[in-house]
């Protein structure tokens, strides 16, 4: 199997664990909060999940992404 030199990381970097990690958080507190009939806080874990995507592309844009100059790969 030959290697990919134009592999981009398939996300592994700090900017998408960042964001994976706040919207799996996010889900499971919706989730629980669904569970036990919470509306204000399934709402409110709606709107974090929803805002994990610009946290990853605000730490991307921060040189934390795949390449980026303050991740650990970007030689």
């Amino acid at each position: 199997m030959s290697e990919n030199l134009n592999d981009p990381g398939h996300g592994d970097s700090i900017a998408s664990w960042a964001a994976v990690i706040v919207i799996i958080f996010a889900v499971t507190v919706g989730t629980f909060a669904f569970w036990f009939d919470l509306a204000p806080l399934v709402w409110a874990s709606a709107v974090v999940a929803v805002l994990g995507v610009p946290v990853g592309i605000l730490l991307k844009r921060a040189g934390y992404g795949v390449g980026g100059a303050k991740s650990k790969k970007n030689h």
